[in-house]
């Protein structure tokens, strides 16, 4: 398994998840914010909204936060927000991409630059790592909605390339041009997923140890906390003995 999302449980199981939903909440509404700007403040006519806004109910936003991030975007005061993608190399040659929305390019660059230069890392050009990566769509279901064969049934159905199921959920891949058509093929199966995004997925995973595992997940954890950072993803792999470690 790549080693963020292996990162994410173990974040999971040391019960840091109230510690940052606030910070959590605050990046959704963002999201929202920007695109609701971006295209028309109704859901139903902006894709990337629906999508904003389904994958913040997923994370029990309430209800007053999601409509206040919609009204934020059409006030005459709301900050202009950017995307901007960083890429670079943390501890031991593992690739990094980070995704921002910042109304400041340069302290997010300067943030982003320090904190990789402190980790032993380093900030590269655009384009430096990406094309290690493919960008693909990502689509998650509780393991409520079936078993993998009922998932697995529906997703092929649905066009997509991959599917996993672990004791997380199910995670369905699909070419990024055929997120919207894959995503709704699903739902008229399995009914409205729990999350549906564009991802940076690593073609192939750098097996790290012990210490440099946890130097990256120190590095992630930094970039993740800065309230410009929407997304971070990594190619790295950690075995399961040092996940255990490190879960411990």
């Amino acid at each position: 398994m790549a080693g963020h999302s292996q990162f994410k449980n173990i974040m999971h199981r040391k019960g840091r998840q109230d510690a940052v939903r606030s910070k959590m909440f605050s990046k959704l509404a963002r999201e929202i914010t920007v695109a609701a700007k971006t295209g028309m403040p109704d859901p139903a006519m902006n894709a990337r909204l629906r999508l904003a806004i389904q994958n913040a109910k997923a994370q029990s936003m309430p209800k007053d936060n999601i409509e206040r991030a919609v009204k934020k975007a059409s006030g005459g005061d709301s900050e202009n927000y950017e995307e901007v993608r960083y890429e670079g190399y943390g501890p031991g040659g593992v690739a990094v991409i980070v995704e921002a929305l910042t109304d400041n390019r340069n302290r997010t660059a300067s943030n982003v630059r320090s904190t990789f230069t402190k980790a032993g890392g380093a900030l590269g050009e655009t384009g430096s790592v990406s094309f290690s990566f493919d960008r693909v769509g990502e689509i998650t279901y509780k393991l409520s909605v079936g078993d993998a064969d009922k998932v697995m049934d529906a997703a092929i159905e649905a066009g997509a390339d991959d599917v996993t199921t672990d004791e997380d959920g199910h995670t369905i891949i699909c070419g990024f041009e055929a997120i919207g058509e894959v995503s709704k093929a699903l739902e008229d199966t399995l009914g409205e997923a729990e999350t549906v995004k564009a991802i940076w997925k690593a073609q192939n995973t750098v097996p790290v140890d012990e210490e440099k595992a946890q130097s990256l997940m120190k590095l992630i954890d930094i970039l993740e906390d800065d309230d410009d950072v929407q997304n971070v993803y990594s190619n790295f792999e950690v075995s399961d003995e040092i996940l255990a470690k490190l879960s411990a």
